[in-house]
């Protein structure tokens, strides 16, 4: 069974589709990094398969870079990751590149969705003067590729906030939309939490499929994860704000939860992207603050900085800028990729915010996944954007096995 990444980002929720038996048509996203990254994963995956990752770990490593790692790649694989925007513009030409790939199959599903930040609840306090904001309407030309490849299934992932954007207009008409081009649709807010992931990730699942299907929303397997973020962290070593060398060496061995999940794998002998951003003396200092308190039960917040301290003079709105990140991590966003306040290190005797690392562990992406930049290895801030927008690749798995197993 095959299927179409739209909006495909770094690949999160194409990944748990792959783990489940899918297999891949075209990933279709606008991000130049993202694509890089995109790639490299398709080439793990086919070094895998061919029993010949001593040559990926290789790049990890550093003693071949990226185009040495693609060179021991077929070519044609590539062309499965389509660096273009989707729109009524660019529509045709992304067709004609995915008819070319899935040849006379047909196509089985088609997942992604579209950036969510215009259907945040952030994002609309950013944006409150664009209700007409064109990527609220992306979801139409998701909708044309629904009518073009009439897949059996389509999963479209969102934020909860999608619901009550512009009072709830978007929410009613993307339903509309997808029932009109011949869909059941379907929805319900899950959370990551709930399928493994150490993350209280909350999202809107929309699911359609076919009116000649005997299908209907999957009652998926939730469990009473016991896991904390302890978990997720107690192998790597230590960081000091701005560290960033290539690699990095495990602090121990892996652990149950590690290798259940498959965060880190016994081939995996090299640690990379466990690196942090500088910070200065200030956010140090509220830092350091924020997680003297946090230990008290005490949340910081903007008004409550030391005015010796405080970096930002408003005091009534985004109260919660600092952020400790406490026993359940709180919603990976993409913001970490302008600054970690958001995001703090949970200890007093490492004063910084989370690394590419810990972030993507949050995140369940595996240890192997190496995110690029638009350059040679990437760079800290593309990486964080792209996990900061991903579905969590473990949640996605449960879901692509649910649907598989309702398919067949």
């Amino acid at each position: 069974m095959n299927y179409i990444d739209l909006f495909a980002g770094a690949g999160g929720l194409s990944e748990g589709f792959i783990k489940a038996g899918f297999t891949p048509v075209a990933h279709v996203e606008s991000d130049k990094a993202a694509c890089y990254t995109l790639k490299t994963r398709l080439a793990y995956h086919y070094l895998c398969k061919t029993r010949k990752l001593k040559i990926y770990n290789s790049y990890l490593k550093g003693d071949i870079n990226r185009e040495q790692l693609y060179s021991y790649i077929p070519s044609h694989l590539f062309d499965a990751v389509i660096n273009t925007p989707i729109s009524a513009d660019n529509n045709k030409s992304i067709f004609e590149k995915i008819d070319l790939l899935k040849g006379d199959n047909g196509i089985d599903l088609i997942i992604g969705g579209p950036p969510c930040q215009a259907y945040s609840n952030i994002g609309r306090a950013a944006l409150k003067h664009k209700t007409s904001d064109p990527r609220k309407k992306l979801y139409v030309e998701y909708g044309k590729f629904l009518t073009r490849y009439k897949p059996k299934v389509f999963v479209f992932e969102n934020v909860p906030g999608l619901k009550s954007s512009d009072n709830g207009m978007h929410y009613k008409d993307i339903k509309d939309y997808f029932r009109n081009v011949g869909y059941i649709v379907e929805d319900k807010l899950l959370n990551a939490f709930d399928f493994g992931v150490i993350q209280d990730r909350k999202r809107l699942i929309i699911i359609g499929w076919r009116e000649d299907l005997d299908f209907s929303y999957p009652k998926f397997k939730t469990i009473c994860n016991t896991f904390r973020t302890s978990d997720l962290f107690i192998d790597l070593p230590p960081l000091k704000p701005g560290e960033s060398q290539r690699t990095n060496t495990y602090k121990t061995n892996t652990t149950p939860f590690l290798s259940k999940t498959k965060i880190r794998c016994k081939k995996d002998i090299v640690l990379t992207q466990h690196i942090t951003r500088p910070h200065n003396d200030k956010d140090l200092a509220i830092y350091k603050l924020a997680v003297e308190q946090y230990g008290k039960g005490i949340l910081i917040k903007n008004n409550t900085i030391p005015d010796s301290l405080r970096t930002q003079n408003n005091t009534t709105d985004f109260l919660d800028r600092f952020k400790v990140v406490g026993d359940i991590p709180h919603t990976m966003i993409a913001h970490i990729a302008k600054d970690g306040h958001h995001f703090i290190y949970n200890s007093e005797n490492q004063t910084r915010s989370i690394s590419v690392r810990e972030a993507a562990r949050i995140q369940s992406f595996p240890d192997n996944y190496y995110f690029e930049g638009e350059l040679e290895y990437g760079n800290r801030t593309a990486a964080f954007r792209q996990i900061g927008n991903a579905v969590p690749p473990l949640m996605a798995e449960k879901i692509a096995k649910t649907i598989k197993k309702n398919l067949l």
